[in-house]
């Protein structure tokens, strides 16, 4: 029973692994081509970005999901950690193979474009607009996450996905809201880059927004047997 338990963690972590690393791999590598074949036009660089990645959410959603719930974000299991839907063990090697996992898609999504594997990124992101744009768009998703278990659970891949790919266009920081892949991005030097000095302030302002949608989508969705009416 105990090694039944093992492999099941194991096969959990593992797709946790993957479905971060693809996400990467699809935010930086779509990022290199649209800069690539945009000419300049940041607009159509953007949308060619956006496009892709709220694609690949909803896919790996939908293939991944019913392995490990299909986090691929620290704040996303912090928030079922709250909930006490996740142990604190799982929920320490959730977050280790996401940071891990966004890493790898990194390098990948470099090495497929010829680049420089290891890089440090060069653009700045920071200043209250953009923390307010993370808080907003992590606390949006972490709502979404929730109001979909209790409304439409077979829902949740295009909702995430969908949601993803309006927050790159009404956020101002292009809607990271995921404190693994803020990580990975520090280190591509690309189009979809981060300065490392602006990383921690976007972790502060994604995990105060998925806290904030936790008890927001609690308050809408009570538990069953508080509900009255």
């Amino acid at each position: 029973m105990k090694d039944d338990a093992i492999a099941a963690l194991s096969r959990r972590l593992i797709a946790e692994c993957l479905g971060t690393a693809f996400l990467l791999a699809a935010v930086v590598g779509s990022g290199i081509m649209a800069q690539k074949l945009a000419g300049g036009n940041g607009a159509l660089a953007l949308l060619c970005n956006t496009l892709p990645t709220g694609a690949i959410l909803a896919v790996l959603i939908l293939s991944l999901g019913p392995i490990s719930g299909a986090h691929f974000n620290p704040v996303v299991t912090l928030a079922f950690l709250c909930r006490g839907e996740v142990s604190w063990r799982a929920a320490l090697f959730y977050v280790a193979c996401q940071i891990v996992g966004g890493i790898i898609g990194v390098l990948a999504a470099h090495a497929m474009f010829d680049l420089p594997l290891w890089q440090i990124s060069q653009t700045i992101r920071t200043g209250p607009s953009q923390w307010l744009a993370e808080f907003v768009a992590t606390f949006g998703l972490v709502l979404v996450i929730f109001c979909c278990l209790r409304a439409a659970r077979e829902a949740i891949p295009y909702a995430v996905g969908l949601y993803i790919t309006s927050a790159y266009w009404f956020t101002a920081s292009t809607s990271f809201a995921n404190p693994a892949v803020t990580i990975a991005r520090a280190l591509s030097d690309t189009f979809a880059g981060i300065a490392p000095g602006g990383v921690l302030a976007f972790i502060a302002a994604q995990t105060a927004g998925g806290l904030a949608g936790v008890l927001v989508a609690g308050f809408l969705y009570p538990p069953a047997a508080t509900r009255s009416g």
